[in-house]
C-alpha cells in the first residue's frame, strides 16, 4: 500500500472493521476522541515559552509527531463516515479564509477576521 490519503483512509477503515469497531466510529464518537488527542497535543506545549514550544527536546518532538499522528488519523476516519474529501475541504477552507482575511487587512494581525 503506498503513502497516500486514499491509502490511509482504506488502512483505517480496515483497521476498524477487523476489531468490529465501525458501531463505536459514529462522527460523534471519532470527534470526541479527536479533542482528547488534540488536548494531549496542547498538553505537550502548556507552560512552555513560545521559544521553547519551537525547540522542543527529542522526547517530547516524538511525543508530538503521535500525538499529530492520532489527531489525522481521526480527522481522515471522521470524514471517511461522513463522505467528505478531507484535502478538498482544506483547500475549500483556504479559499474561504483568503476572502476573510485579505493580505491589506490582516497582514502582521492576530485579529479575527470580524476584526478587521
Amino acid at each position: 500500500m503506498g503513502n497516500n490519503l486514499k491509502d490511509l483512509k482504506v488502512k483505517l477503515r480496515k483497521f476498524a472493521r477487523n476489531r468490529d469497531w465501525d458501531k463505536f466510529h459514529s462522527p460523534k464518537n471519532l470527534s470526541m476522541a479527536l479533542n482528547v488527542e488534540a488536548s494531549e497535543l496542547l498538553e505537550i506545549f502548556q507552560w512552555l515559552t513560545e521559544d521553547q514550544s519551537l525547540n522542543l527536546p527529542k522526547d517530547k518532538l516524538n511525543d508530538a509527531r503521535e500525538e499529530i499522528g492520532d489527531i489525522f488519523n481521526y480527522t481522515v476516519r471522521i470524514a471517511d463516515r461522513l463522505g467528505i474529501d478531507p484535502l478538498e475541504a482544506a483547500f475549500d477552507k483556504i479559499k474561504k479564509n483568503h476572502k476573510k482575511y485579505p493580505v491589506r487587512k490582516s497582514r502582521g494581525s492576530s485579529r479575527k477576521y470580524t476584526e478587521l
